[in-house]
């Protein structure tokens, strides 16, 4: 009798890479795949999936080297556990980038043989991954504010001049409309780069940016805030000064390794509703000179607290921006926020909390004591280094 052989992964952009892989696991004996279930795919990647989990099955079982596939009923990196007991193979593969210890270990306590095959193409093949195909898709990052927003507003800025900063975003998960990350400045870029930026200047880029967004036949007369496309098209963290006008009056950059890395391990997203068609954010404003200093200054702490990774000065600073935001702009606070807030500024390591952008719903964006302290479904996030 021919030995079991089990495999695992998404198998979301199926390509020869994976048939190969197939082919020479099945070398080991009937082969059976366990497939990462849509909900898996969003909680583990945060993202969806290109092809339902039905339309993998299918895809995957018409493998002629496939005995049988099945999607796997568990969660995260190990969510092939129920599948295993069910099949119980006698041996588990996996490519080289795909192993780690603790599959290893899974496997011997189960008594189960455990391979490891190096990533080789069929021959006369190219190599593929998803991850290469993943890159003909938009690169295009985005931006999360940190502390001033509003600040970029000649209307907010003429009361107290004062810094927004900013970090510019890998786009490692879905990026939705109308919650705050700047998609329509995103979306603009992608008119004119659909994939990745130019490699040029990077602020001389974003004022480009700017002025093709803010045309002057534009009918709306809305004008976008200059943070907008500075925090999208500089790299690491970056704040910009306004004085009573739309562009900055300086511009200045943190590209730190150890700095950009600290703050990754303490901020994360929690996805909530998409902006309301018709909210209006504007509405009720009060915009008074206090209130503007009171925003300059939280951001003033807010950058030096991070330049000096001081996480209670981060935290408090952090959330003093967002408190003097929203009492010039209550309406960010529409209704289903708050409920938001009060659950996740509840939870253990929570230091610190506010909307992306204008508000008015799209992510929470948390400040937490470190990565254990993410709340189950935070998004985690990469910060675009130079060359990215």
């Amino acid at each position: 009798m021919a030995k079991k052989v089990f495999v695992s992964g998404c198998y979301d952009l199926l390509h020869s890479g994976h048939v190969e892989f197939f082919r020479q696991a099945a070398q080991y004996g009937d082969l059976y795949v366990g497939i990462g279930s849509d909900a898996t795919i969003l909680d583990y990647k945060h993202h969806k999936t290109v092809y339902t989990e039905q339309e993998r099955l299918f895809m995957v079982k018409s493998i002629r080297y496939v005995k049988d596939a099945y999607i796997n009923a568990g969660h995260g990196i190990m969510d092939f556990i129920p599948t295993v007991d069910f099949v119980k193979p006698d041996i588990l593969v996996v490519n080289e980038d795909g192993g780690n210890d603790e599959k290893r270990r899974f496997c011997e306590e189960r008594g189960i043989e455990y391979v490891v095959l190096q990533r080789t193409p069929q021959e006369g093949l190219q190599a593929r991954s998803s991850t290469s195909l993943k890159k003909t898709e938009s690169q295009i990052p985005t931006r999360l504010d940190l502390a001033g927003t509003w600040i970029d507003q000649p209307d907010v800025s003429r009361f107290a001049p004062g810094w927004a900063l900013t970090i510019s975003l890998e786009p490692t998960f879905e990026i939705r409309d109308r919650c705050g990350l700047s998609t329509s400045t995103r979306n603009m870029i992608r008119k004119i780069w659909p994939y990745q930026l130019p490699n040029m200047d990077p602020e001389m880029l974003a004022k480009l940016v700017f002025c093709f967004e803010n045309d002057p036949e534009r009918t709306d007369g809305i004008i976008s805030g200059a943070q907008d496309s500075i925090g999208i098209c500089i790299p690491g963290l970056c704040r910009h000064y306004y004085n009573g006008r739309f562009w900055p009056e300086k511009i200045e950059s943190c590209r730190d390794e150890a700095v950009l890395k600290w703050l990754e391990s303490h901020l994360c997203m929690i996805p909530m509703f998409p902006r309301r068609p018709g909210c209006s954010v504007v509405e009720g404003k009060d915009i008074t000179k206090p209130k503007v200093e009171a925003l300059a200054a939280a951001a003033d702490h807010c950058w030096n607290a991070i330049l000096s990774r001081d996480l209670d000065a981060f935290a408090a600073a952090y959330k003093a921006s967002f408190e003097a935001q929203i009492a010039m702009f209550p309406a960010m606070i529409q209704p289903g926020v708050q409920e938001y807030i009060d659950k996740y500024s509840a939870m253990p390591g929570v230091l610190a909390w506010k909307m992306p952008g204008a508000g008015g719903g799209g992510y929470l964006a948390l400040v937490c004591s470190g990565p254990d302290a993410f709340p189950e479904g935070a998004i985690p996030l990469t910060i675009r280094r130079p060359g990215m």
